[in-house]
């Protein structure tokens, strides 16, 4: 729990929660497998060849994917007053997308990165690489 609580808009409860939902995360093998699980993916509909990408899955954990939007609502809004690596990641975004896609985006980001500390055992580095969308 201590080094999922480095991890910007993720604190003691949110930490928790994750780990008391995957445990060491060994369930998923990649992170974007984890974000699919809480339903942070985009839902997409084809026919006809065409296909669609609408709004999120919302599969998962209900009260999981809430606090990880929370958590990013939260580094949304810090990063208007203080500097932090994903700010950069943040601005790219912000320029393009409105603001709820990108709240959205930066939970699966956090989701994933979470994923990431407890499925390789490593703390979490902030550094603009690990940021590239």
């Amino acid at each position: 729990c201590q080094r999922l609580r480095e991890i910007p808009g993720i604190g003691p409860l949110v930490a928790t929660a994750i780990v008391a939902a995957i445990g060491n995360g060994s369930a998923f093998r990649k992170g974007r497998e984890f974000a699919a699980w809480l339903g942070l993916v985009p839902r997409q509909h084809s026919t006809g060849g065409k296909s669609r990408l609408l709004g999120i899955s919302k599969r998962g954990n209900p009260y999981l994917r809430r606090v990880f939007i929370h958590g990013a609502r939260s580094v949304v809004s810090s990063t208007k007053r203080e500097k932090h690596a994903i700010g950069d990641w943040m601005n790219r975004l912000e320029s393009r997308a409105p603001h709820n896609v990108l709240v959205v985006a930066l939970a699966n980001k956090l989701a994933r990165i979470a994923w990431a500390v407890l499925a390789q055992g490593e703390n979490y580095r902030a550094t603009s690489e690990t940021l590239v969308a």
